[in-house]
């Protein structure tokens, strides 16, 4: 699978107890993502983070929170982002979605130059 030069990145902010049905919310969304067949998906897990509510969510030892930020970030072209959308719509509660422009410098496994 091709991505093109001129991408965009989707970043989709959560917590790690959100749930979709009876799975984690990021694991459904990595699965729906990689259903359609979107270039590739990696979830981020935070020591520390808040968001709307400003409740501070940390792994601190004395604070343990069962709840830790959650970051997923995929990147497409925005043609194939964008089909992802009403997916992604119907699935996350409350959270934060970014999509940004990004330029794909290499994507795959080609071995470097000289070996």
């Amino acid at each position: 699978m091709d991505i093109p030069r001129e991408a965009v990145l989707l970043r989709i902010f959560i917590g790690e107890a959100d749930q979709f049905g009876h799975r984690p919310l990021y694991e459904a969304i990595v699965l729906k993502a990689r259903e359609m067949h979107l270039a590739g998906a990696t979830v981020l897990r935070g020591p520390m983070g808040f968001g709307r509510s400003s409740r501070l969510h940390t792994a601190k030892i004395l604070r343990l929170s069962m709840d830790l930020p959650i970051v997923i970030e995929i990147v497409d072209s925005k043609e194939r982002i964008d089909k992802f959308l009403p997916e992604l719509e119907g699935m996350i509660g409350s959270g934060l979605v970014t999509m940004e422009k990004a330029r794909v410098l290499r994507y795959g496994d080609a071995a470097p130059s000289g070996q």
